[in-house]
């Protein structure tokens, strides 16, 4: 097996390389490295760099622009979660941009509308985005550049318009009929009543206008100025409850990581109300077995992953919650002992379909990744979304954004800790991953919804236990379970037959999907080598982006 501490250098031998099954290679170079979903916002962010930004400006003007070029997957009206860790003193700052509801959204409201469940949509699953609190917070913290300067290349495509590449033009194409049936949503998103073609220009100079004003009067202008007013005014309009205090008095919040151990490698997650707990409780799991000497394309490996996913999912849909509203025992969740008790109920002849969550109280869906580590070697792990595709699908009016439906993840139940209440925070799906060991730091994260934590675990995983450097951990076939109970699950064909045969005798009801699935989500990567100073970075080929190096200052003296 290769020392995982390898992975950076020539881990591979010659004819493993000229005969590989990994389809892309790492962006590597001693400058900084900017990972995202879409091209164009992985070069925004590289030139950040090359201006003289940080990691964390590189990383707002990079989240900025797929806000335009990647839109029903982000942008301003979403929340945002981040890791920063900084080089030069090995510290590691979570922040959670995660908004609330509005004070007047309570379960009694939305029955007495007809509701008996969260919608999942519309102006009732709307909270309050975090996004652009999120950017100023970072950039107060962390940047180096103006704050304006961070949204020139996002309002640039915005009014000169850009290219719609392949995914998200497969993924707009597939909501054409509910941006249609809605007369904000169709003049903004749509071209003469249709999604644009791969290749066709796409301009939203409402949006460009909405950036321009932040850039120039700041996050007051979305909290409480111009934006804020627009944003109240569309939610009356359709009998929403979003006030302007709502909005006003939200703040984000600087968060301590959560970690567990893996075979030697420190694994950071943020604490609730996202998931990351879940990754990091599959991770204890996994250790208590021999992943490393089943090899990868082991039956016996994928179903011991695929019933920790079970395990970690049922005690997260139990207990996450929003911290300030519920007590949520992480520390028993991520203890070793506790899950030295999860995985002693996992049989290694047959799957469990009905999971019940444990009791660890008595021990001590559609989004955007992308990761920056600069010149310096701090990185930046930053996810950003508004849920669904399209998030609630109410556009502000005049300003060429949608609104999250986060809301929808809250709970109608009065005994559930996620329970619907003013100013809560609902759960969340989105988390942003870091994982270190000795001289070798990685930000990562791989967005989908529910799939999020179990991708990361098995990112992990192909890194820790098979040796694969972080090109491809990201690019080997995965799982995902998007629902909770049940033995059905998702998982690509690039899994030998002989695996998906074993796995189906278990008892496992697998729907096989093809070779690069975007429903097993998207990722990216970033590694610092601080022993060297060397950079690498990794993008999935499931979406349409890539890893950017920041230029090296060959044609003039580097700035500072």
């Amino acid at each position: 097996m290769i020392s995982a501490l390898a992975l950076p250098l020539h881990a591979q031998t010659a004819a493993e390389l000229l005969d590989r099954t990994q389809a892309r290679s790492m962006t590597i170079t001693r400058q900084g490295i900017v990972a995202t979903s879409q091209t164009l916002a992985s070069q925004a962010g590289a030139q950040i760099l090359e201006r003289g930004g940080s990691a964390a400006d590189a990383a707002i003007a990079a989240n900025a622009t797929l806000g335009v070029v990647e839109c029903m997957m982000n942008g301003m009206g979403g929340d945002l979660f981040a890791i920063e860790w900084d080089a030069k003193s090995g510290k590691l700052t979570g922040l959670n941009a995660s908004g609330w509801a509005p004070e007047k959204l309570t379960p009694d409201l939305l029955k007495q509308k007809g509701f008996n469940r969260m919608p999942g949509s519309g102006i009732y699953s709307v909270t309050v985005p975090g996004a652009v609190r999120g950017w100023d917070a970072l950039h107060r913290k962390f940047g180096r550049l103006p704050w304006a300067t961070l949204f020139e290349p996002a309002i640039y495509y915005a009014q000169n318009g850009f290219p719609v590449t392949e995914f998200i033009h497969a993924y707009w194409k597939a909501s054409e009929s509910e941006l249609a049936a809605d007369p904000g949503a169709s003049a903004a998103f749509l071209i003469k009543g249709q999604a644009p073609a791969v290749g066709e220009v796409f301009r939203n100079p409402a949006y460009a206008h909405a950036l321009q004003v932040v850039a120039r009067q700041g996050p007051d202008a979305f909290y409480r100025g111009d934006i804020a007013r627009a944003i109240v005014k569309t939610s009356t309009k359709l009998g929403g409850v979003m006030s302007a205090a709502d909005l006003a008095e939200f703040k984000p919040e600087w968060v301590e990581p959560v970690s567990t151990t893996y075979r030697g490698w420190t694994v950071y997650e943020l604490p609730p109300n996202g998931q990351g707990m879940a990754a990091l409780e599959m991770l204890n799991i996994f250790e208590k077995f021999l992943l490393p000497q089943w090899g990868f394309a082991s039956a016996d490996a994928f179903h011991v992953k695929i019933e920790a996913q079970k395990l970690a999912y049922a005690d997260l849909y139990r207990y996450n919650a929003d911290p300030r509203f519920a007590k949520v025992p992480v520390e028993g969740i991520l203890s070793k002992t506790y899950a030295a008790e999860r995985a002693s109920t996992i049989d290694l002849k047959q799957a469990h379909c009905d999971v019940a969550f444990g009791d660890p109280t008595k021990v001590g869906h559609d989004t955007i990744y992308l990761s920056v580590v600069d010149r310096d070697g701090n990185i930046v792990s930053l996810i950003q979304s508004l849920y669904s595709a399209w998030g609630s699908g109410v556009v502000v009016d005049g300003y060429g954004f949608a609104l999250q439906n986060r809301g929808a993840l809250f709970r109608l139940d009065p005994d559930h800790p996620d329970v619907l209440a003013p100013r809560k925070r609902p759960f969340h799906t989105i988390i942003p991953g870091f994982m270190e060991k000795g001289n070798v730091h990685i930000g990562f994260g791989i967005m989908g919804g529910a799939n999020q934590a179990q991708a990361h675990a098995q990112f992990v995983s192909d890194v820790v236990d098979y040796g694969m450097n972080i090109q491809a951990a990201l690019e080997a076939p995965r799982f995902t379970k998007p629902a909770p109970g049940g033995c059905n699950l998702l998982i690509e064909r690039r899994v030998p037959a002989a695996v998906l045969d074993s796995l189906r005798e278990r008892g496992h009801v697998l729907e096989v999907r093809g070779d690069y699935s975007t429903e097993m989500g998207g990722g990216q990567a970033v590694l610092f080598d601080s022993s060297t100073g060397v950079k690498f970075g990794a993008s999935d080929p499931r979406k349409d982006g890539a890893a950017a190096p920041e230029p090296d200052p060959y044609f003039r003296p580097r700035r500072q």
